[in-house]
């Protein structure tokens, strides 16, 4: 795999290290009170996964499930109440601890009601996040309701709301099965707007089903005309088990690489002559709202707690989280054994990835690389005695990085291409877990 290779430009999006597919069974368990006392606790990440939507997207591999039953979404959040009192008590054992940054997402988090809502921002503060710091919470074009708003906002202390737009042109997104219209769209935004949080960020989706240059230019102009401190532009994946994936493999349609590309760069430049900084390939932000609550987490050393079915949970060297899957039956069944769970088995780390130094420098190379903060040598060395130039996974990058004073970055073609920089960075274990990996 060359991230040089335009026919390769396109692996997928990595977001975290390993992928979930390369989590297996962790034996023995390990207990959790144990596992966090070893680790740095003052900028701890809290996440609360609501893995229910309306409706699952053409596109979308999330681990989430499609229009919940009443009773199974209470059960869930009795579950959840459940887990985070132990997880309480693991964090309680290992003395001092605090979370600096919090989020709630899906899923389709407003797709609870309002007092649900609450509830489930009320858990998080259980778990030890103060109101106060930054919080974000995901939302759609058909949730984002003025009370469940509200309730983010003013009950919850949200500062950011991000919300999945993908198209303002009616016709793409019923081509990848959104159910929203136009008009749907920017009552939300509208509505977000009033509720006033203090980030308001919009996702993007280039490469869809018959989109055009124009129609590009035109969804963009849209989100920009609510100054939108964040955009995040995805490209499209059509990936299997989805909707789109099993009609593309049926037809025998792929996106079209060189026009995922030029789409790109045609949204690279009109955002960063409206005044946005490129942040990684796929997130803009506003240069005048400085970093706000969309700054960039401290993947390397602040460690994440993840609440709910589908949440991983990050120290320096275990990640862990329940399974996952795609298909609708393998996301039932998941949520189901996660319901009927003892309390007793929310206090170990029973499914995830050990990483061995090997592992730990790559996910520091990776996660670093793909952000325009870029590696910072010296924290490098201190984590890894060595320097990260003499790395050799590096090697094949040298056109596609820059030392900059004590960081080395990604040049812009190299931000351009980190679906595939970030994948030529996988361990071979890792690849091989991946690839022997049943999806369900």
């Amino acid at each position: 795999m060359n991230p040089l290779d335009d026919a390769s430009r396109y692996q997928h999006y990595v977001y975290a290290y390993p992928h979930k597919t390369a989590y297996r069974r962790i034996e023995p368990a390990l207990d959790l009170a144990e596992l966090w006392a070893r680790e740095r606790r003052d900028h701890l990440f809290v996440y609360l996964h609501v893995p229910f939507c309306e409706i699952r997207c053409g596109f979308c591999n999330l681990f989430t499930q499609p229009v919940p039953e009443a009773d199974r979404v209470e059960a869930y959040l009795g579950t959840l109440a459940r887990q985070v009192a132990v997880v309480r008590r693991a964090l309680d054992a290992g003395g001092v601890f605090a979370f600096s940054r919090a989020a709630i997402g899906g899923g389709t988090p407003t797709l609870l009601d309002a007092g649900q809502l609450e509830r489930a921002i009320d858990l998080v503060r259980a778990v030890g996040a103060p109101r106060g710091i930054p919080m974000s919470v995901e939302t759609s074009p058909e949730t984002a309701l003025p009370d469940r708003l509200a309730v983010a906002v003013q009950h919850g202390g949200a500062d950011r709301i991000s919300i999945g737009v993908q198209s303002f042109v009616d016709d793409e997104c019923r081509a990848v099965n959104r159910p929203q219209r136009v008009d749907d769209i920017h009552r939300a935004l509208r509505a977000i707007r009033d509720a006033g949080p203090a980030t308001l960020n919009v996702d993007l989706m280039y490469g869809l089903p018959g989109q055009t240059a124009a129609s590009w230019r035109a969804s963009l102009a849209a989100a920009l005309a609510y100054r939108p401190e964040e955009l995040y532009l995805y490209p499209l994946y059509v990936r299997p088990l989805t909707t789109l994936g099993r009609k593309g493999a049926r037809a025998g349609v792929h996106p079209d690489d060189a026009a995922r590309v030029e789409l790109y760069e045609q949204g690279r430049e009109q955002l960063l002559e409206a005044g946005y900084r490129q942040v990684s390939m796929r997130m803009f932000r506003l240069a005048a709202a400085g970093a706000g609550a969309g700054a960039s987490y401290c993947c390397q050393e602040d460690g994440m707690i993840g609440l709910g079915c589908g949440a991983r949970s990050y120290t320096r060297a275990v990640h862990y989280s329940s399974e996952w899957a795609v298909g609708a039956r393998g996301v039932r069944e998941i949520i189901d054994r996660w319901i009927a769970k003892p309390d007793d088995a929310f206090a170990v780390a029973d499914y995830g990835f050990v990483l061995d130094d090997d592992e730990q420098r790559r996910r520091w190379l990776i996660l670093s690389l793909l952000s325009d903060e870029g590696l910072d040598v010296d924290a490098y060395r201190a984590r890894f005695a060595a320097d990260p130039v003499d790395d050799p996974a590096l090697a094949q990058l040298a056109a596609l990085t820059t030392r900059d004073g004590g960081s080395l970055r990604l040049t812009a073609e190299g931000l351009a291409r980190a679906d595939a920089v970030g994948p030529a960075l996988f361990s071979e274990q890792v690849r091989r877990r991946m690839a022997e990996y049943e999806l369900s």
